[in-house]
């Protein structure tokens, strides 16, 4: 059925035809004039057909896209306009984010592998992508590729925090601990006091391990040390009593708390592990609660904060977890932080 938009076409196509047409014939016109109108008449259907074959009739149409009314629905979305336009690296690299935020490690690193196919030389997307590699592979490891594009990043951008970090981890995890502590010491120059008594613990089990002794004492915090003490974050953790009172919940479940990146990578900046038993507790995270030295929380201005109660046990979040909305504090943050698990942020 031919709509509105599409006859006003045909009737314009044909007006234009007629108009030029009695400009180049009008020496014919004292002819028999019927076959000069059925001419112009299956010239003008000619030009709809044609546009109809050829042309983008939808382009006449009015269209109303919906806007995605889930996080799910925008990945998908996401994931068709990268299959109908694949050379985006950021596209890749924004859905890489948005599965690793949804636990989809595996997804992430396949997302991330596109990304880093287009765009080889950008550092911190190859760190990303090796990091992914890692979080996807069930023990945590970094891969021959992963490697290697840690090592390709610190070859555009030497001293790369991240890059040198996982480098060492791979190193640790290859056994070759005195490397591990070499590589590491390497960062010790460009973190704060805080962080640089995590990374010499780090930095000393790995000596310790080649038969080496422990790095000398560091000096006393200066204003680094006053930074990351301004960056410290105090956390309260409850349970909303309706839902303590209703729920059932395993005696020996553990409560996590967390703070990351808000948008940013699942990889947590500072993480505390403590029993159910405990709650409602206060706590403060610092940089000393980092898993990863190299991003801490003195070196950011914001973080997400939340608590997660694991039935397993295991950090990484399970189907059954259960976790407090989160709250994103912009650091240095004025009062404490308090989640409320199974009710609601206050």
């Amino acid at each position: 059925m031919v709509n509105a938009a599409t006859a006003l076409f045909a009737a314009i196509a044909t007006l234009l035809t007629l108009g030029v047409l009695a400009w180049v014939l009008w020496p014919l016109w004292r002819r028999p004039r019927w076959p000069l109108l059925a001419s112009t008449l299956a010239l003008g259907l000619a030009v709809l057909a044609l546009y109809r074959l050829a042309g983008t009739p939808a382009a006449l149409q009015e269209t109303a896209l919906e806007a995605p009314q889930s996080l799910e629905q925008a990945i998908a979305r996401l994931a068709e306009e990268l299959q109908r336009n694949p050379n985006q690296p950021e596209g890749w690299a924004l859905l890489a984010r948005s599965q690793s935020a949804r636990g989809d490690h595996a997804a992430a690193r396949d997302a991330y592998a596109r990304a880093a196919q287009l765009a080889p030389d950008e550092p911190s997307l190859l760190v990303d992508a090796a990091e992914a590699r890692a979080l996807a592979d069930p023990q945590r490891r970094f891969d021959e590729q992963s490697v290697a594009w840690l090592r390709h990043a610190l070859e555009l951008h030497p001293g790369h925090p991240r890059a040198t970090w996982f480098l060492g981890v791979w190193q640790r995890q290859s056994r070759l601990p005195a490397e591990a502590a070499a590589t590491w010491a390497a960062l010790l120059g460009s973190v704060d006091e805080a962080t640089a008594r995590s990374l010499r613990t780090q930095i000393d089990e790995a000596r310790a391990e080649a038969g080496l002794p422990p790095l000398p004492a560091g000096q006393a915090p200066g204003a680094a040390g006053t930074a990351a003490s301004a960056h410290a974050l105090t956390v309260k953790v409850a349970l909303d009593p309706e839902f303590a009172a209703r729920a059932r919940l395993r005696g020996d479940a553990v409560v996590f708390v967390i703070a990351r990146v808000p948008g940013g990578p699942p990889m947590p900046v500072a993480v505390e592990r403590h029993a159910l038993a405990s709650l409602p507790l206060e706590l403060v995270l610092d940089d000393g609660d980092s898993p990863m030295p190299t991003q801490t929380l003195s070196m950011l201005q914001e973080v997400e904060v939340f608590a997660r109660i694991s039935a397993g046990g295991s950090a990484d979040r399970g189907e059954d977890d259960l976790e407090s909305p989160a709250v994103r504090v912009s650091l240095p943050a004025a009062r404490p932080v308090e989640l409320v698990i199974g009710g609601q942020t206050r």
